[in-house]
């Protein structure tokens, strides 16, 4: 049984950095797509950024594109989100994702299996 546990939300001042790590387990994710979502109140869950297992190879909203880098650590079987330049607009509840299929790629909630629990983020102005 596939499970993803997320860490690292909290509160941070504009401009500034966290770490979001999600723990996968149940699996070998060698070739499946992992990902970031978040959602907002109010607002539907929305694409943050994607990786392909295997290769590494990654792609991102534009909204964050830049600023966001996702990356994974194949012997912690870790995902990560490393946030920079944080704004206010950031501020949601952040899942981690994870889909057997590492093709093609993936932006939608739908293209995705398993889901983690979510972990709040909250940028202050």
């Amino acid at each position: 049984q596939v499970q993803l546990v997320e860490s690292g939300g909290g509160l941070v001042q504009a401009g500034g950095s966290l770490r979001l790590s999600c723990a996968a387990s149940g699996r070998t994710f060698s070739n499946w797509s992992m990902g970031w979502f978040r959602q907002a109140p109010g607002n539907e869950r929305e694409f943050v950024a994607t990786i392909r297992w295997s290769s590494g190879a990654s792609y991102y909203a534009d909204s964050v594109q830049g600023r966001f880098t996702i990356s994974r650590d194949n012997a912690k079987n870790t995902m990560y989100l490393q946030m920079d330049s944080l704004r206010p607009e950031d501020t949601a509840v952040y899942y981690c994702a994870a889909d057997p299929t590492g093709w093609p790629i993936k932006r939608v909630p739908d293209d995705y299996d398993y889901w983690g629990q979510g972990t709040q983020v909250t940028v202050s102005s």
